[in-house]
């Protein structure tokens, strides 16, 4: 069993515009830009990073928007729930404001004790914002988001599997440990892991596959400390079987990735070097950063390809 995984480290999804997603993620859930710019193997198309102050691993949401991308179906195979926390009492606030906003699939139910209100994304997306009573992390505040309600980061991952057994089989090699079954659902979570430790599997084993497009969960990543850990891993989950890519530099952390039993694309990230290791800290997410193999390529992307985002 592995020790070095401490939980979740970013989601990454897909959305059909850039100028709504980032709307909603700013605007309607008051959660900062910490990262502007491009996919690595697509750079006509963005990659933006949402998140606390400083994109502190376990609270970082990251969309490749493809504009007028055709719409996900959802299934199995896929995560189908990304999961935020929020202090306990603030769900009436939540209510409220996606409401008004307009945001739909707005419902709440309990799960595992904790009260979550659940929405949509402007792409159907699947979210939920689950209240927690301990939860330490420093939120991003907005003008009409107050500390006292704004979310924390992700409190969890919720896939939608056929059959969970090897996935969990899977989990429990990476330091995931049991923690209870309600229904069709079971918690997963890492002991001592960080603020967003908890995997949850949703086993639904007549439901047809997924179709990943807009509004679909494209991969999940799993923190690691640094790339010694990263590579401890990555040599495990060879030695079991699985094919792992080669570390891969993404500028603002390392990254492997491997295909789960299930289906979905899990990935293996550092906590190094952070995203501010190329811009000031009180200016994130300002400037369109450019990966150093795609520069020579920014007058034509700026001018063509990515459409000017209104703060």
């Amino acid at each position: 069993m592995l020790d070095q995984i401490k939980g979740l480290h970013h989601v990454t999804s897909l959305a059909s515009d850039a100028q709504q997603n980032n709307d909603f993620f700013t605007k309607t859930l008051g959660l900062r830009r910490v990262k502007k710019t491009v996919n690595f193997d697509a750079p006509e198309v963005y990659h933006l990073y949402y998140g606390d102050e400083m994109g502190t691993p376990g609270t970082v949401m990251t969309y490749f928007p493809f504009q007028r991308a055709r719409r996900g179906r959802p299934g199995t195979g896929e995560v189908g729930i990304t999961q935020f926390s929020v202090p306990q009492g603030s769900l009436g606030f939540w209510t409220d404001r996606l409401s008004t906003m307009g945001v739909k699939g707005l419902s709440e139910d309990t799960a595992f004790g904790e009260n979550r209100l659940r929405f949509q994304g402007p792409d159907g997306d699947g979210f939920a914002l689950v209240e927690v009573a301990e939860d330490g992390r420093a939120p991003w505040v907005t003008d009409t988001v107050s500390a006292d309600v704004a979310i924390r980061g992700f409190h969890s991952a919720r896939m939608r599997l056929r059959d969970r057994g090897a996935s969990a089989e899977l989990l429990r090699f990476m330091g995931y440990e049991k923690q209870a079954t309600e229904g069709d659902l079971t918690r997963y979570a890492v002991p001592g892991g960080n603020d967003a430790r908890v995997i949850e599997i949703e086993e639904l084993p007549g439901a047809a596959p997924s179709e990943q497009g807009a509004g679909s969960v494209h991969h999940i990543a799993f923190a690691v400390d640094d790339r010694e850990r990263q590579l401890e891993v990555r040599k495990a989950l060879m030695d079991t079987g699985y094919q792992v890519t080669p570390v891969i530099d993404r500028d603002y952390f390392w990254a492997i990735y491997f295909r789960s039993p299930g289906g979905v694309l899990f990935e293996v990230a550092t906590n190094e070097p952070g995203f501010d290791r190329d811009e000031e800290p009180a200016h994130l997410g300002e400037r369109l950063r450019i990966p150093a193999q795609h520069a020579h390529l920014r007058d034509i992307l700026e001018q063509r390809y990515l459409p000017r985002l209104h703060d």
